[in-house]
């Protein structure tokens, strides 16, 4: 019995332990090539932590999806999970791959081979990582390849010699591609949206016969490049085309008409070419366009009056042309326009009030034209954020503005005009101003201290506006202001202690003005300083010594004040030119032992036996004890040049009344002598004894 017992003991334990001891699954394709995938690469965030070989399958893994029939993985979706190093070999294996998405990580090196061997995939994004060298040579061959997006990356070297004749979509952007596009994109009938721009590519695409004749286009984007030749005609069999990005290349010749029969266009940027000609009329049945961008090339004429016709346009930007004339009325009918340049042109007249009834323009750029008369108060009744009206022919004076204006205005520009007038009070309610510019007019104002109240102000440039007064204190009660300038003006008195409270400036600049008093040592609490100058003032004193610790300081000047004594030592003090210290009163290095030397006009001593003493300026002589110093009075040389041009004068004087009383007894004689050579009757004689004296000069007895 108890062998029985023994028995039974021996055949339950081993049963337990059978039950116990686990075998091991064996690992399917997919799953050992995602666990090499995960062991070559880094993974800060532990994001692929679920993955592990002990599952037999990866359908349950994070970012990972498998088809629900055949729990096949048919999509990798591993953005912006942070992962680097170098993509491995073995994706090959998961044959049902669909989609596999990489994109926002920092993976490096180059994209291996093997690719082709996926036959399904559809979608490959590798985009913004740190891929390089050049693309695989299968690409071409991955026969279902419809989305390719490789942007952002340091791919170098041609593009391939074709690509897969199913791509709709191509992009490409960002990298280092150079060489032509080729010519085999023609054959990619179903694409519908290619996008290389920002890269090194040049040549003359062949428009006519390649982009032109893929109908099913709704996106061209060949920006950023080196692409040169003529736009040539037949764009308008892109019905389907909602956005064409030429622009930053060297295209040339005229606008093509065809562009303006493309009816769904939504989108057109030829900027930073050398287009000329002027606009094509067709442009007027663009009424979809919301943007437009020609800038940057060399369009003329005037601008056509149908351009009110686009009304669905939200961006036009004409910059940087030759366009002529007067602006057209019918601006008023771009009731959506929010941002308008016609800056640098050579457009002329007055600015119509047909601009401020786009109500939602908010940016409004016309800068650089020939522009007169006044600013309409109707433009600053608008909710502008940008204004810039500067180097224009502009008149009258500043509109005060209204309170729409002052809650959204960001940027004022109005400099280079003929501006009069004072700043206005109103502008203190500009709460959101960052940049102000009303330099080179001709305000004559002061300087209103509620310029301090702009707390968000970050420049303020007031150059050549013919400011008197001094220079508020409160004006830096807006600690973000980083560049005052206010060169070139009428301001006195001193430079104000509060000036270190302007914590954020790198450029200060009170030039050219009748500023007084000593550079005030609080200069040394702006720290972020890079740009100081003060040439051309009055100040007077010591450099104070702090101004040594701005160890940002790039470029000084302080020439032609009335400043004395060392420069401070540290920064850049120990290098300044001569030229930024030049016309003071006496400014040395403070590398310099010897006392600084006064730059005062040299004297002129009058006593032979004086000899110069101590630093030049002070002229002693011995007096009657040995070694005893007897100080002199001297006549400094402007005071004995001033002497000496009196007594040339007197002489000069004397000179000409001697003259004066030779020629009076001259002519006395020779009155004498013709009267008794009339009285005998011999006028023949007469004649000939005046020539006589007239040429020999000589008295006549």
């Amino acid at each position: 019995m108890s062998t029985l017992l023994q028995i039974l003991l021996l055949f339950s334990l081993l049963c337990s332990i059978a039950s116990a001891t686990e075998l091991p699954v064996p690992l399917n394709d997919e799953v050992l090539s995602l666990i090499v995938f995960k062991s070559s690469i880094t993974d800060p965030n532990a994001a692929l932590a679920m993955w592990t070989e002990s599952d037999a399958t990866p359908c349950s893994w994070t970012h990972v999806e498998c088809d629900a029939a055949t729990s096949r993985v048919v999509r990798l979706s591993l953005d912006s999970l942070g992962l680097s190093g170098e993509l491995p070999r073995g994706l090959d294996r998961l044959t049902s791959l669909h989609s596999l998405s990489l994109s926002h990580n920092n993976l490096s090196g180059p994209v291996p081979a093997g690719l082709s061997l996926l036959p399904d995939l559809h979608s490959l994004d590798l985009s913004y990582n740190y891929f390089s060298g050049i693309l695989p040579e299968d690409i071409p061959l991955m026969p279902s390849l419809r989305y390719l997006d490789l942007s952002f990356n340091s791919f170098s070297g041609p593009l391939p010699g074709s690509f897969p004749s199913s791509l709709r979509f191509l992009m490409l952007s960002g990298n280092r591609f150079s060489g032509p596009l080729p010519s085999t994109l023609s054959q990619c009938s179903f694409l519908l949206h290619i996008n290389v721009s920002n890269n090194q590519l040049s040549g003359s695409p062949d428009f006519s016969n390649g982009f032109w004749s893929l109908t099913r286009l709704r996106v061209i984007d060949l920006s950023g490049n080196q692409f040169s030749g003529v736009l040539a005609e037949g764009m308008s069999n892109l019905r389907s085309l909602k956005v064409l990005n030429l622009s930053r290349n060297r295209f040339y010749g005229s606008v093509p008409a065809g562009l303006g029969l493309c009816p769904h266009l939504s989108a057109v940027d030829l900027s930073y070419n050398a287009l000329d000609g002027s606009l094509p009329d067709s442009f007027r049945y663009l009424t979809s366009l919301l943007s437009l961008s020609v800038s940057n090339n060399r369009l003329s004429g005037q601008i056509p009056d149908w351009i009110g016709n686009m009304s669905a346009l939200q961006t036009l930007d004409l910059s940087n042309n030759k366009f002529t004339g007067n602006l057209p009325s019918s601006l008023s009918g771009l009731k959506d326009l929010s941002y308008l340049s016609l800056s640098n042109n050579l457009l002329s007249g007055v600015i119509p009030d047909s601009v401020s009834q786009c109500t939602r323009l908010s940016e409004l750029y016309l800068r650089g034209n020939s522009f007169n008369g006044t600013i309409p108060q109707a433009l600053f009744n608008l909710g502008l954020e940008l204004l810039d009206l500067s180097s224009n022919g502009l008149t009258g004076t500043m509109p005060p503005g209204s309170a729409h204006i002052a809650e959204t205005l960001r940027w004022l520009d109005l400099s280079n005009n003929d501006i009069t007038g004072t700043i206005p009070a109103e502008m203190a309610l500009y709460y959101n101003l960052k940049y102000v510019n009303l330099s080179w007019n001709g305000l004559k104002s002061q300087l209103p201290p509620e310029l301090g109240l702009f707390k968000n102000l970050t420049v303020l440039d007031l150059r050549s506006s013919e400011l008197y007064g001094a220079i508020p204190g409160e004006l830096c009660d807006s600690s973000s202001l980083a560049v005052l300038q206010l060169d070139g003006n009428s301001l006195s008195g001193p430079i104000p202690e509060e000036i270190g409270n302007c914590s954020a400036l790198y450029l200060l600049s009170l030039a050219h003005n009748s500023l007084t008093g000593p550079v005030p040592a609080s200069i040394s609490d702006l720290k972020r300083l890079e740009i100081l100058r003060l040439e051309y003032n009055n100040l007077t004193g010591e450099i104070p010594q702090q101004l040594g610790t701005l160890q940002n300081l790039l470029a000084v000047n302080i020439s032609h004040n009335r400043l004395v004594g060392r420069l401070p030592t540290g920064s850049i003090f120990q290098t300044l030119d001569q030229s930024a210290i030049e016309g003071n009163l006496g400014i040395c290095s403070p590398l310099v032992s010897e006392p600084c030397k006064m730059n005062v006009p040299k004297p002129l001593v009058l006593d032979p036996n004086a000899y110069p003493h101590g630093n030049g300026n002070d002229l002693v002589t011995y007096g009657s004890g040995p070694g005893i110093p007897k100080r002199h009075n001297f006549l400094s040389v402007s005071a004995i040049i001033a002497i000496s041009a009196a007594l040339v004068i007197i002489l000069g004087v004397m000179v000409i009344t001697l003259l004066n009383i030779s020629a009076r007894r001259r002519i006395s004689l020779l009155d004498n002598a013709l009267e008794s050579m009339c009285s005998s009757s011999t006028p023949v004689l007469v004649v000939l004894v005046w020539e006589r004296w007239l040429f020999s000069g000589k008295r006549i007895v």
